[in-house]
């Protein structure tokens, strides 16, 4: 009968059986990391708070701007408020069809 040899992989360690408990600092760790995700939360959530009242103060500007047009196109003859006097529209000048020329 032959004796079975026995190398590194057969001697018994404690590694890996070691109480959670008896290790203090993996709890603060534990602990810091929450703290810290609790920190940016925080800094996500003001300033998602932000973007969400400029939201806000954009649509009731918009709603202004839309309401004085609905009262300028409402009066009979009375010109737009974007409209600026003295500025007409005019037609853009035509175009060439013989395309890009360099002259030397």
């Amino acid at each position: 009968m032959a004796i079975a040899s026995r190398g590194l992989k057969n001697i018994r360690t404690l590694a890996g059986r070691v109480d959670p408990g008896a290790l203090p600092y993996r709890g603060y760790m534990q602990i810091t990391c929450l703290e810290m995700e609790k920190a940016r939360r925080r800094a996500e959530r003001s300033s998602a708070a932000k973007r969400i009242t400029e939201i806000d103060l954009r649509l009731q500007e918009i709603e202004k701007e839309k309401q004085q047009l609905l009262d300028a196109l409402a009066r009979p003859g009375a010109r737009p408020v974007s409209r600026l006097p003295g500025i007409e529209v005019r037609p853009a000048a035509p175009r060439r069809a013989a395309g890009f020329r360099i002259r030397y």
